[in-house]
């Protein structure tokens, strides 16, 4: 069902000509205006620094949707239509004359609409862009009305608690909390979402989401692909910093918060935030035992040599910065006390995926004698969220015959299968909901905080001492040794797709 009461909408991009918005956010706009998701007055506004016509500017975000877009080459005529949104304003973030022009803009739409609009500034840059840009606003009258105007912050939101708590304090002197949206496009993923409404809407599977019936859970969010041409970037930041402290941490938190009273944002943020602040926090001799990190060497990828980190474009001969990094967590509450959560997440992995798989305790008593049960595996749920979207149960089940003979088989709910539609991706989730005022699917303050606050231990001890061992794993395995050891030693293996879904996503 397609929404009625979506207030006009002029949407802000800072960084208008940068790749994000080429590949994701005008794309994302595009296919929600072809899904009759755009209000019908609405306006997009670039920014930058480069001198564009709006003519310029819309052929250059074309090119992004013809390349980018899940729906492939945009419809001419449906182009022409969308593109009369668009316009493109030369700026400098630095300049107040940039954002004079931005409130003159504002109100002459306005004025042409004859109503309010809802004003929605993207911050598709450089995060040391994102206090000089939220000053500007603020000092330029452009973010009063607390229910019409939104700011959108990309990640990283921080470079360490001490960076993301003056960052939040920056914020929250200018905004009021409801009207900023941290981003993190995982929560977007259809599969993600799903993950409540498998626990929450099924009677079946609550009771048995706990310390009595649950082994242990293992995420790992792994890919193919080195740093590629982003190693100035990567070089301050790492596996931790990239995908542990948002993604993965967002991930857990959703699988392992308690039942919210009901579907609104901030209870059910509240709930994730509680996790964070029951998981057991690391001390020095913990971070020997619970943690791994790595560095991936040169090697071969499908039959192509590719370079080891150290030789990548912008990154030093000697770094000690982690492209692997291996944790495993305690989350000391009622539900979850005693469960490992092992997590991992690398690059120039043997398979790109992003995979939730759980392992529930074995029967207490089997009746079956050894002959019919040699390949028993305990009871396991796989939630795939790429490449594949899937949740699939692993059961035991006699295999036909006339002996007694088990083996185990799946029970698969897979989107393309179930579902005919084409599903959407997390940025439009996303953009529709900042539009709607929706922020159950972004992060809090106080939650990014509690984030940082869990893996600063392990940041401070990593950055504090050189690795001896790096590089230590090859391009195309499964990471370090030691990652294989920290699960080995509790008598688990870390769980992979089949082998046929190991191509990129």
């Amino acid at each position: 069902m397609k929404l009625t009461n979506l207030h006009p909408t002029i949407f802000i991009i800072f960084g208008g000509t940068g790749d994000l918005n080429a590949r994701k956010i005008t794309p994302a706009l595009f296919n929600l205006f072809l899904d009759d998701w755009i209000p019908g007055q609405f306006s997009i506004i670039g920014t930058g620094r480069t001198k564009l016509t709006d003519e310029e500017f819309r052929a250059l975000l074309l090119e992004g949707i013809n390349s980018f877009s899940r729906r492939g080459k945009a419809d001419e005529k449906k182009w022409q239509e969308f593109s009369q949104y668009i316009s493109y304003q030369v700026s400098d973030i630095k300049d107040p004359a940039t954002y004079a022009a931005f409130a003159e803009k504002i109100k002459q739409q306005e004025e042409a609409w004859k109503q309010e609009a809802d004003i929605i500034y993207y911050l598709a840059v450089a995060p040391q862009f994102f206090p000089i840009i939220a000053e500007n606003i603020a000092k330029n009258a452009l973010c009063e009305n607390i229910a019409k105007t939104r700011i959108v912050i990309e990640k990283p939101f921080g470079h360490d608690l001490e960076s993301a708590k003056k960052l939040n304090g920056l914020l929250q002197g200018i905004f009021d909390e409801k009207q900023i949206y941290r981003i993190d496009h995982y929560l977007g993923k259809e599969t993600v979402q799903n993950i409540m409404a498998f626990r929450f809407a099924n009677s079946l599977f609550e009771p048995q989401w706990n310390r009595n019936y649950i082994d242990h859970v293992q995420i790992s969010v792994t890919e193919q692909l080195g740093v590629g041409d982003r190693g100035e970037y990567y070089e301050g930041s790492g596996a931790l910093r990239d995908m542990v402290q948002n993604h993965i941490l967002q991930l857990l938190c959703i699988f392992a918060m308690e039942v919210p009273i009901s579907f609104n944002a901030d209870e059910i943020r509240d709930r994730k935030v509680d996790v964070l602040r029951a998981m057991r926090k690391f001390t020095p001799g913990d971070i020997k035992k619970l943690v791994v990190r790595g560095q991936y060497s040169e090697g071969w990828m499908e039959g192509k040599e590719v370079p080891g980190y150290r030789q990548e474009k912008n990154v030093k001969e000697d770094s000690n910065t982690e492209t692997f990094a291996a944790i495993k967590f305690f989350i000391d509450n009622w539900r979850w006390q005693g469960v490992p959560f092992y997590v991992r997440t690398g690059k120039r992995m043997q398979q790109s995926s992003s995979v939730i798989s759980v392992q529930y305790k074995n029967v207490p008593h089997s009746i079956f004698p050894p002959e019919a049960s040699e390949s028993w595996e305990q009871n396991r749920l796989i939630i795939s969220i790429q490449p594949e979207m899937s949740i699939r149960m692993q059961v035991q089940a006699k295999r036909p015959g006339l002996n007694m003979v088990l083996n185990p088989v799946d029970m698969i709910f897979d989107y393309k299968g179930t579902y005919p539609t084409e599903t959407p991706e997390a940025y439009e989730t996303l953009l529709l909901d900042t539009m709607q005022g929706d922020q159950t699917l972004f992060m809090r303050g106080d939650q990014v905080e509690a984030a940082w606050e869990l893996i600063m231990p392990i940041l401070s001890a990593w950055e504090s001492k050189q690795s001896l061992s790096f590089p230590n794993y090859s391009a195309d395995t499964w990471g370090p040794e030691l990652a294989e050891a920290l699960i080995a030693q509790d008598g688990y293996h870390w769980f992979t797709l089949p082998h046929n879904h190991k191509k990129n996503s």
